[in-house]
């Protein structure tokens, strides 16, 4: 248990918890538990008690981040989990539930019966008091606790469902990383910006659309593409125009939000695919030759390829294998055909 960057400032927090080590599972509620209340506070969300064999086996690593009224848990939990008979305890605050492997069973709550979030899905609601749950074990989700406010005239009393890889949930799940990553370091005009742009795609996600020209959101849609483009960096239908109809944005909003903050969309795509091709030529086997390597991260040909590499390391591949191994390309790969596609 680690916790980190909060100190005395009441409007953030961030702790992190793994309790999947030998020996860590008996004591790794108490850890969690106290974490949670110390960084993040039962003002945001009460945690409920849990079930004898959840507390003798509470197996869990992961990060909590709070901002202001808001906290976002990215949890990976091995063993099962399953709160007390009577939860107990009034509360009012919106929840989203994101899986991304194994399920998420709910409570019944008013409007609505139990309900199961399964691998792949979302599912956000209003929650008036804290609701029983479980987990499965080998579990990998977000979870995310919202002031009501703006959300709860939205929700009402419905349970809004679907799919986690929508658009508008690439462009939260790029938002909570950032927030991770950035909010020990946030002033409070950063923390309260964190908070708000985060609201915003919630609401997003519960209309299933979000406001394309939205400035808080140029963040989040530029980090959502570069998620996405990193996954597909060595498709030959990647794009601008194919992230922006990922993302269900104009080009021109990509660009936009690119240019907010001082990139490019094609040359982020660019520098990524230089990057893993520089990896691949530190590779210790199986080195791909110049000519593979370009075809592999969709440039048009070896010598164009080449010469991109050298605009942007200062050295063509070869020069760089050599300074790096103190050797020349095995000449099983073909080294003559290197040496002419960077002498053209």
């Amino acid at each position: 248990m680690r916790s980190t960057g909060a100190g005395g400032d009441s409007a953030r927090g961030v702790f992190a918890v793994d309790s999947t080590g030998p020996g860590a599972a008996p004591r790794g509620l108490d850890a969690f538990r106290r974490g949670w209340q110390t960084q993040i506070g039962d003002d945001v969300f009460q945690l409920p008690a849990f079930s004898p064999e959840t507390v003798g086996d509470f197996r869990v690593k992961g990060n909590v981040t709070k901002v202001h009224g808001a906290a976002i848990a990215d949890l990976h939990a091995a063993s099962a989990t399953r709160t007390a008979d009577v939860p107990g305890g009034d509360q009012d605050l919106v929840a989203m539930y994101v899986v991304r492997r194994g399920a998420w069973t709910l409570g019944s709550g008013p409007g609505y019966g139990d309900q199961t979030v399964s691998a792949g899905q979302f599912l956000v609601r209003h929650l008036g008091r804290l609701t029983a749950f479980e987990t499965s074990a080998d579990l990998t989700a977000k979870f995310l606790v919202l002031p009501p406010g703006e959300l709860k005239p939205l929700l009402g009393n419905r349970a809004i469902t679907g799919p986690a890889a929508s658009a508008e949930m690439r462009l939260l799940t790029a938002l909570t990383d950032m927030i991770h990553t950035t909010v020990a370091d946030l002033g409070p005009a950063g923390v309260e910006a964190a908070q708000g742009t985060l609201i915003e795609l919630a609401k997003a996600v519960a209309k299933g659309r979000f406001d394309d020209v939205e400035p808080r959101l140029a963040p989040a849609l530029a980090q959502a593409a570069k998620d996405l483009a990193d996954r597909r960096l060595a498709d030959p239908e990647l794009s601008p125009a194919m992230l922006a109809r990922e993302l269900n944005v104009s080009v021109r909003t990509l660009h936009r939000a690119f240019a907010a903050v001082g990139e490019q969309v094609s040359t982020y795509i660019r520098h990524r695919r230089l990057h893993e091709a520089r990896l691949a030529l530190g590779a210790p086997s199986g080195r791909l030759s110049i000519s593979e390597l370009a075809a592999h991260w969709q440039f048009a040909d070896s010598s164009h390829f080449t010469r991109a590499f050298k605009k942007h390391f200062g050295r063509t591949p070869t020069e760089y294998v050599r300074s790096t191994e103190g050797a020349a390309i095995s000449p099983s790969r073909h080294p003559s055909s290197h040496e002419a596609a960077e002498s053209a």
